[in-house]
């Protein structure tokens, strides 16, 4: 059962999504269930080729955390 959802946004960001929504020749409220499932879906997930590099990196990560923890970093500003 589809389920509604009250969302607040700015006007600025409203005519953004109003835009985006008329591109694609969708309403505000299906866009915006399209542009979730997309994100969540495409962007929420790692393909086997992305997990691969991240495991081959395991090392440098934990290294940086280390190096974190022990305070080991500076801020740029």
């Amino acid at each position: 059962m589809a389920k509604t959802i009250t969302m607040r946004v700015d006007d600025d960001l409203y005519r953004i999504i109003k835009k985006a929504a008329d591109g694609e020749k969708r309403s505000v409220s299906n866009f915006l269930e399209w542009a979730a499932f997309n994100y969540i879906t495409g962007e929420l997930q790692v393909d086997k080729n992305e997990m691969e590099e991240i495991l081959r990196n395991t090392a440098d990560i934990d290294k940086g955390l280390k190096e974190a923890k022990e305070g080991k970093y500076r801020v740029v500003e």
